[in-house]
């Protein structure tokens, strides 16, 4: 699975809409967007900030690993 189909699907699951995120990251909900469908390459620094916001590993967020690990486990 592409990262960016994780994006969408780790918003989803938590009900969050595109501008919620994209507040998160500090940008448009229109830039956001290009991540999820993508058009754009996530950043480290952003990857970072996301896989923090919602308690996952980068690994999971990156689709090396399929089953998310909370952060410090």
């Amino acid at each position: 699975m592409n990262y960016n189909k994780r994006l969408r699907n780790l918003r989803e699951d938590r009900d969050l809409t595109q501008a919620q995120v994209a507040e998160v990251l500090n940008t448009t909900y229109q830039y956001y967007s290009t991540y999820e469908s993508g058009k754009r390459e996530l950043p480290f620094s952003r990857a970072i900030i996301l896989a923090q916001f919602y308690n996952i590993s980068l690994d999971y967020l990156a689709g090396i690993i399929d089953v998310p690990k909370k952060l410090g486990k």
